[in-house]
C-alpha cells in the first residue's frame, strides 16, 4: 500500500483520468503507469487499475444511457463476445510473469500512443457500414475483449475509431456505445481479478471515487460537445503520457 502522499496522488491521477476517459478513452493510459510508478508489482496494478477504472466507467455509461445517447440493443452480440475475448485475456495474462509484464506493459502503452498520434480524424457525421453488427460482434469484438482482459489502456479509444471506421457511426454515438463494451469487457476483467486477490482494495476504492466524478463531469461535456472535443483530447493525452515513457521509462 502506497504512503498518504502518494495514495493522494493516485486518487487525483484518477480524477483526471475518469475525465478524459469518459470522453476520449485513454484514461488507462494515466493511471496504469501510475500505479507502476507508486512500486506495485504489473499483476496487482493491472488489477487494481481494472477495479477502479470499471466503477469510474459504469458512472459515464450509465450517464450517456440516462440521457438517451446509448442503444444496448444492437450492441448485445458484441457484449457477448467481448466477455468471451476478456475472460480469456485476463486468464492469460496470470499466467505471464511479473519480470516480463513489466518488460510488455512499457512497450504496450507507447505502441498505443503511436497509434492515437497516426489515427486518422473522426467526425460525428454517420458514415456507411463496412460490418453487420453480427460480423463486428465476430471478428473486432472478441478480438477488443481479449486485449481489454490482458492489458487494457487505450481501449476505449481504439473501440469508438473501431465503430467509425467499421459500423459506420458518429463519433459521438461510437463514444456513447463504447462505454458499454469497456463496461462489459472492464467488469468481467475485474470480477476474474478480485477472485484472484490481485486487488489493493482501499487504493481501488479511492481511485474508483475519483474516477466516478472525473467520468460524469467529462459524459457531460461529450453529450454537448462531441467530436469537437473528443478528437484534440485523445491527441493531448496521448502525446504527453508517450513522452513521458519514452523519457522517463
Amino acid at each position: 500500500m502506497p504512503d498518504p502522499s502518494v495514495f493522494l496522488l493516485l486518487v487525483v491521477i484518477a480524477f483526471a483520468a475518469g475525465f478524459i476517459s469518459s470522453i476520449a478513452g485513454a484514461g488507462g493510459v494515466l493511471t496504469l503507469p501510475a500505479l507502476l510508478w507508486a512500486g506495485l508489482p504489473p499483476i496487482t496494478a493491472l488489477a487494481t487499475n481494472k477495479v477502479q477504472s470499471t466503477l469510474g466507467t459504469l458512472s459515464s455509461t450509465w450517464n450517456f444511457f440516462r440521457k438517451g445517447h446509448l442503444d444496448l440493443k444492437p450492441l448485445v452480440p458484441s457484449m457477448m463476445s467481448a466477455l468471451v475475448g476478456s475472460c480469456v485475456g485476463t486468464w492469460t495474462v496470470q499466467q505471464v510473469d511479473n519480470e516480463l509484464l513489466g518488460i510488455l506493459i512499457p512497450v504496450m502503452l507507447i505502441a498505443i500512443g503511436l497509434y492515437f498520434l497516426i489515427s486518422p480524424r473522426m467526425t460525428d457525421e454517420h458514415r456507411e457500414a463496412r460490418l453487420t453488427p453480427v460480423q463486428f460482434a465476430l471478428t473486432a469484438a472478441p478480438l477488443m475483449g481479449f486485449y481489454g482482459g490482458f492489458f487494457g489502456p487505450g481501449m476505449g479509444s481504439i473501440f469508438p475509431f473501431l465503430m467509425v471506421w467499421l459500423m459506420g457511426y458518429g463519433l459521438r454515438r461510437a463514444t456513447a456505445q463504447t462505454k458499454a463494451m469497456v463496461l462489459s469487457v472492464n467488469g468481467i476483467s475485474a470480477t476474474i481479478f478480485i477472485i484472484g486477490g490481485h486487488v489493493i482494495w482501499p487504493l481501488a476504492i479511492g481511485m474508483s471515487l475519483a474516477q466516478i466524478v472525473g467520468a460524469r463531469l467529462g459524459s457531460n461535456l461529450v453529450i454537448s460537445r462531441g467530436a469537437a472535443l473528443v478528437q484534440p483530447v485523445i491527441i493531448a493525452v496521448t502525446l504527453v503520457v508517450a513522452l513521458k515513457l519514452l523519457v522517463m521509462p
